[in-house]
């Protein structure tokens, strides 16, 4: 990957997808990369509504939310540097099927999405890295599914904390046990009860608005196999 690449404005790129693609398939790109910071609950796109722009952080996180009639929700994804949010706009698509609201504080880079489009034209290999990203995304949601269905809470905690900490790469991960529990589909009670189990392990610590992880390693061990099939996708786009 090169060292260093900005947009036309100056603004420096840390995205691992915008890092990957060849010098002329960026270059293509580069004219509609407008910078934006990201704001933790600003929600990018809404479920059904239309797709405006595609989003490549540098920093943060974004989750891939799952919202029912009854206002009830769920994640099934969960995005940060490694990836993008507006995937079906790699396929020619104009409408999200989730909601996408920034979960963590960061910035990045945002593209009209038919300004991406008429760029994937003549950028095939932008075109291979968004395709990629699209379907093994569509895996770990299927998995984290899976996941929810069938793994207790504290297994779920655990796992959502190591994909968390592999794409803001820091140990303190500044949420609160009400956002975990709407992202993880439960109530408040439930997290806590779960993230008080991994204190209590010295796996974690919970201050106000903030987890660390003290000891990754039984961290690991506390998740289920979710998150080691969900990092073994991850690993097949070559971009960790």
């Amino acid at each position: 990957m090169p060292s260093e690449r900005t947009n036309t404005a100056g603004k420096h790129v840390s995205n691992k997808i915008l890092l990957s693609i060849s010098d002329s398939d960026y270059s293509s790109l580069r004219p509609h990369l407008e910078y934006v910071s990201l704001p933790d609950h600003l929600v990018l796109h809404e479920a059904g509504g239309k797709l405006e722009f595609a989003y490549f952080p540098n920093r943060g996180l974004i989750s891939l939310v799952v919202i029912m009639k009854d206002g009830k929700t769920a994640e099934a994804g969960i995005v940060g540097n490694e990836g993008f949010a507006g995937t079906q706009a790699a396929v020619g698509l104009r409408r999200a099927p989730l909601q996408a609201v920034v979960q963590i504080t960061g910035d990045g880079f945002r593209v009209e999405v038919g300004a991406l489009q008429n760029s994937l034209e003549s950028a095939p290999h932008l075109q291979l890295m968004l395709s990629r990203y699209a379907v093994v995304r569509g895996m770990q949601v299927a998995q984290t599914a899976a996941c929810n269905r069938l793994h207790d809470i504290e297994q779920r905690l655990a796992r959502w904390l190591l994909m968390t900490q592999d794409r803001v790469d820091s140990g303190s991960l500044p949420i609160t046990h009400d956002f975990l529990a709407t992202m993880l589909g439960t109530d408040r009670p439930t997290v806590s009860l779960a993230a008080s189990v991994l204190q209590s392990k010295e796996i974690i610590q919970y201050t106000r608005g903030a987890v660390k992880i003290v000891n990754r390693n039984k961290l690991e061990g506390s998740a289920c196999e979710c998150y080691g099939v969900i990092r073994q996708y991850d690993g097949e786009l070559g971009l960790k």
